[in-house]
C-alpha cells in the first residue's frame, strides 16, 4: 500500500487527505475559528455536581459548561497504595467526596462538543509527544499493546532507565510514560529528547495554572498541520505535500525538531492546478456529504446519520453480473464491506452503526462478509468493535467518537425542511466561493469578481470573512464586489466576471 498526504491550507482553513493507492480514504478539516478542543488542558471550576449520575459540570470558558463523570477523575493514591484504574471497573469514590461545586480543577478536554453536548473532561492529565504519552500525576510506565509482546518487557526497562537518568536517587516520581506503537525501534536518543520536551511542556502548564485566574486554557493540543506528522505519517507513507511555501516552512522547521524522519517526506507543492484537485477530493467530499455510495458493480450504499446512531443499507441496483442470484446478493456484499469501512473513514463516523447487508441464506457467505469487514476495519486508526449477524441479519458496530463527523462540521440542519435534509455552511459556502475565485483568477483576466449569493452568505463575507476576502483582493489584484439575492438557495451562488 502507498499512501500519500495532500494538505491543502488558507488563512481560514486546513484540510488533509489521506490518499491511498490514488483513493481518498480520510479528510481531515480543521477551520481557524472552529479548531477542536481535544487535548487542550484547562484550569475549570465546578458549577454543579450531580450524585445521582455521578457526575459534575465543569466551567472551562465555553459556551457550555463541560462534562466530568467520576470514571474520569483521577484519585491520588497513598502511601503505598496502586493507583486505581478508574476506566478498568475498579471501586472509586463517589464523585461527591471528591469534587465539591465551587472547586478549582486542572482538566483535560476528552471529547469535543458535540450537537447540544458539551465538552467531555477528565482531572487526568496526559500528553501526547511524538513516541511518547506523558502521565505527569502517574508513576505507571506502560507499553502500546500493538508492540509484540516478547519486545514490550526489554522497552519498559530501557524506558525506566531513561526516565531516571539524572534525577537524584531519591526523587520522587516526576511522572509515566506509555510507549506509542510508533517507537518500537526509536534510539535511546530519541526517547530522551522526547521525554525532555513532555517534561518542559508540563512544567509550563503548571507554570500557567499558579498564575492564571479559572476558566483559562493552560495548553492547547497541536493543529492539524502538526498533527499530521504526528498522528498520520507511517510507513506506507511515500510523500507530504503541502501547497503553502509559508506553512512548509513552518512546519518543516516543527518537524526538523520533533519528527525529523517524518519531515523527511514534506514537499512544497507548486503545481498551477489546486493540489485537491489531483485526486479529485473536492469531488469526493460532495459525494461523503450525501446519502447514497455507488459501488463499482452497480450495486449502492445509503447511510443516514442520526445523533444517536449511523445506519448502512446495502441494495443490489442493478447488479445482474453473477450466475444466479445467491451470487449476486454475495459479490454485492463483499463489495459493500470494504465501501463501508471506507466511508467510515471518510466521512469519520462514529458511536453505534447498524448495517444492513442484503439476506444472505448460505452460512459460508456471511461469514466471508463479515471477515472482509473486519479485515477492512483493521485498517482504520480508530478503534472500532463488530459484532456477528443478528437474527434480524443487521451487523451491530461501533467506532470511537472523539470529534464531530465530517458532516456535522460542513453542514448543518436546514430551516427550510425542517431539518429533514442538511445544506453546507454559510462559512463553507463562503469559503467555496474564495477557493473558485482564486480559480477563475488563474484562468481570466476580468476587471472586477461579482458573486451573488444568498444573504448569509454575503453577510459571512462582509463580516466574519471581510479580512480573507480583502486578502483575497490584494492577491489576486482584483476587485471583488458583493450581491445578495434572497431567492438564490443557502448553498448556492454565482461568481460574475465583468
Amino acid at each position: 500500500m502507498q499512501q500519500d498526504i495532500l494538505v491543502n491550507w488558507s488563512p481560514q482553513e486546513t484540510r488533509v487527505a489521506v490518499v491511498e493507492n490514488g483513493a481518498v480514504q480520510e479528510l481531515h478539516v480543521e477551520r481557524t475559528l472552529e479548531r477542536g478542543l481535544v487535548g487542550n488542558v484547562y484550569l475549570g471550576k465546578v458549577v454543579r455536581v450531580l450524585p445521582g449520575m455521578q457526575s459534575a459540570f465543569v466551567d472551562i470558558g465555553l459556551e457550555r459548561a463541560a462534562f466530568l463523570h467520576v470514571a474520569d477523575v483521577w484519585q491520588r493514591p497513598l502511601e503505598g497504595e496502586s493507583l486505581p484504574a478508574n476506566r478498568n471497573g475498579a471501586t472509586v469514590k463517589p464523585i461527591e467526596k471528591q469534587v465539591f461545586e465551587g472547586q478549582t480543577l486542572m482538566v483535560q478536554v476528552i471529547k469535543d462538543p458535540i450537537g447540544t453536548k458539551g465538552a467531555r473532561l477528565s482531572t487526568q492529565i496526559s500528553i501526547a509527544g511524538r513516541l511518547l504519552v506523558f502521565l505527569p500525576q502517574d508513576s505507571h510506565i506502560g507499553i502500546s499493546q500493538k508492540i509484540p509482546a516478547s519486545l514490550r518487557e526489554p522497552l519498559r526497562e530501557r524506558l525506566h532507565a531513561l526516565c531516571s537518568a539524572g534525577l537524584p536517587p531519591d526523587a520522587k516520581s516526576t511522572g509515566g510514560f506509555i510507549l506509542r506503537t510508533n517507537a518500537e525501534e526509536s534510539s535511546d536518543a530519541e526517547l530522551a529528547d522526547d521525554i525532555a520536551y513532555l517534561r518542559k511542556t508540563w512544567a509550563r502548564i503548571r507554570e500557567a495554572s499558579a498564575r492564571q485566574p479559572t476558566a483559562s486554557l493552560l495548553h492547547e493540543d497541536l493543529n492539524l498541520l502538526q498533527r499530521v506528522l504526528r498522528d498520520l505519517v507511517g510507513e506506507a507513507t511515500q510523500s507530504i505535500r503541502i501547497d503553502s511555501r509559508e506553512q512548509f516552512h513552518a512546519l518543516m522547521a516543527f518537524g526538523r525538531e520533533f519528527m525529523p524522519q517524518a519531515a523527511a517526506r514534506l514537499s512544497h507543492y507548486k503545481g498551477e492546478r489546486p493540489i485537491f484537485d489531483l485526486y479529485a477530493v473536492d469531488e469526493e467530499i460532495a459525494r461523503a456529504l450525501g446519502r447514497r455510495v455507488d459501488l463499482k458493480s452497480g450495486g449502492y450504499l445509503i447511510i443516514d446519520q442520526t445523533e444517536a446512531l449511523t445506519t448502512v443499507d446495502v441494495n443490489t441496483g442493478g447488479y445482474v453480473g453473477a450466475r444466479n442470484f445467491d451470487d449476486t446478493i454475495f459479490k454485492t456484499n463483499l463489495e459493500a464491506a470494504h465501501a463501508i469501512a471506507r466511508q467510515l473513514r471518510l466521512r469519520n463516523l462514529g458511536g453505534i452503526i447498524i448495517i444492513d447487508f442484503i439476506d444472505m441464506t448460505q452460512a459460508e457467505h456471511q461469514q466471508a462478509v463479515l471477515a472482509e469487514l473486519r479485515k477492512q476495519l483493521a485498517r482504520d486508526r480508530v478503534k472500532t468493535m463488530s459484532g456477528g449477524f443478528s437474527q434480524l441479519g443487521l451487523v451491530e458496530m461501533t467506532r470511537k467518537r472523539t470529534r464531530e463527523s465530517l458532516a456535522q462540521m460542513l453542514c448543518e440542519p436546514c430551516e427550510q425542511c425542517q431539518g429533514a435534509g442538511r445544506v453546507r455552511t454559510a462559512r463553507t459556502v463562503a469559503y467555496d466561493i474564495l477557493r473558485e475565485i482564486l480559480r477563475e483568477a488563474r484562468q481570466f483576466n476580468p476587471k472586477e469578481f461579482r458573486v451573488v449569493a444568498a444573504p448569509g452568505v454575503i453577510e459571512m463575507l462582509v463580516d466574519e470573512e471581510s479580512q480573507h476576502l480583502a486578502g483575497l483582493s490584494d492577491f489576486i489584484g482584483k476587485p471583488i464586489s458583493l450581491q445578495a439575492e434572497s431567492s438564490v438557495g443557502p448553498d448556492q451562488y454565482d461568481i460574475v466576471l465583468i
